[in-house]
């Protein structure tokens, strides 16, 4: 991957210890992840206004499972609410949840996931979506791509999963961009809350010896 395994990072204070000591702090805050252009970071109640704007759009949520639409305040309250209780783990999470910020402005135009860390197996899942009026601007594949760092060089993680519905190309062909790879399709895999519909959800995967060979 080249330059994209290489971008500036601020964990806080608890993230300047040996990252021994980052990996077994319990009460670890301010994760902040920072590249050319973003910051990657917690979730917070101001960004409940952007959120909403982000995620009230069909062109968005048809592609994401557990999204309603109209997407309301009280959904996004809700969403905050539970990324606050996931950041209350530190950096022991199961669950890292950014929001995607643009460092000039301090707009939050989409979010990113790395969810379901196993330290065990050495591996994760996770999404990413971006406010349709900020795509095809290059922000999605530049969070996408600090957060497979984030997941391979700061959690030591060894494989990661993702997933994507039939018929969303482009989210499919930015995942080839950085060597994920077609396992297989779960047929009607999830109902779309946006939508209605039963979607298939196509299986991508990614390994980290892949991913260091670029």
């Amino acid at each position: 991957m080249g330059d994209r395994r290489r971008s500036h990072r601020n964990l806080g204070d608890e993230m300047n210890r040996p990252e021994d000591s980052m990996e077994h702090s319990p009460k670890a805050t301010g994760l902040r992840l920072e590249t050319a252009r973003l910051v990657l970071r917690d979730w917070k109640a101001a960004d409940v206004p952007d959120l909403i704007e982000g995620l009230n759009d069909l062109r968005v949520s048809q592609w994401l499972a557990f999204v309603p639409h109209p997407y309301t305040q009280t959904d996004a309250g809700r969403w905050i609410a539970l990324c606050l209780q996931f950041q209350q783990e530190g950096m022991r999470r199961a669950q890292y949840e950014f929001a995607i910020e643009v460092s000039a402005t301090g707009k939050v135009i989409g979010g990113v996931s790395l969810n379901r860390v196993n330290r065990v197996q050495g591996t994760a899942g996770g999404g990413i979506w971006i406010n349709a009026s900020y795509q095809g601007l290059g922000y999605g594949s530049e969070a996408f791509a600090e957060k497979i760092r984030f997941a391979f060089e700061d959690l030591q993680l060894r494989r990661l999963e993702n997933g994507f519905f039939k018929g969303n190309d482009a989210s499919f062909a930015m995942q080839q961009r950085f060597g994920y790879r077609l396992e297989g399709k779960r047929r009607q895999a999830y109902l779309c809350l946006a939508d209605g519909t039963l979607k298939d959800e196509c299986m991508t995967g990614l390994l980290r010896a892949e991913w260091l060979r670029g």
